[in-house]
């Protein structure tokens, strides 16, 4: 390997602030702004790295993901909008411009 071209890899904290939960991990990230660091329970002090989420607060991974309806959003579709399927094949092949009656 050339030296000099690779990032640092050592130890940082990364703190899932939504959920209070923080796990330490190696990684070649760099600490936010400001050089901002924690103290861990093993009393030293590494870098830290805020994220928005993590396997503790996100809801696939907590159980509380909700199922989309897909059905009830199709059927609320066809309601506002009118399903296609509603004229007759007579009605489509008249109009002007639509080529599915011809042959």
């Amino acid at each position: 390997m050339r030296e000099e071209i690779h990032p640092a890899y050592g130890p940082v904290v990364f703190r899932d602030r939504a959920a209070n939960h923080a796990f330490l991990t190696r990684s070649t990230l760099v600490a936010g702004a400001g050089g901002r660091t924690i103290e861990w329970e093993d009393g030293n002090t590494y870098p830290v790295v805020d994220v928005e989420i993590s396997n503790v607060s996100h809801p696939f991974y907590t159980g509380t993901a909700r199922v989309m309806d897909t059905a009830g959003r199709v059927e609320r579709f066809e309601r506002r909008f009118g399903r296609r399927d509603d004229r007759s094949a007579g009605e489509r092949a008249g109009r002007p411009g639509d080529r599915r009656g011809e042959r």
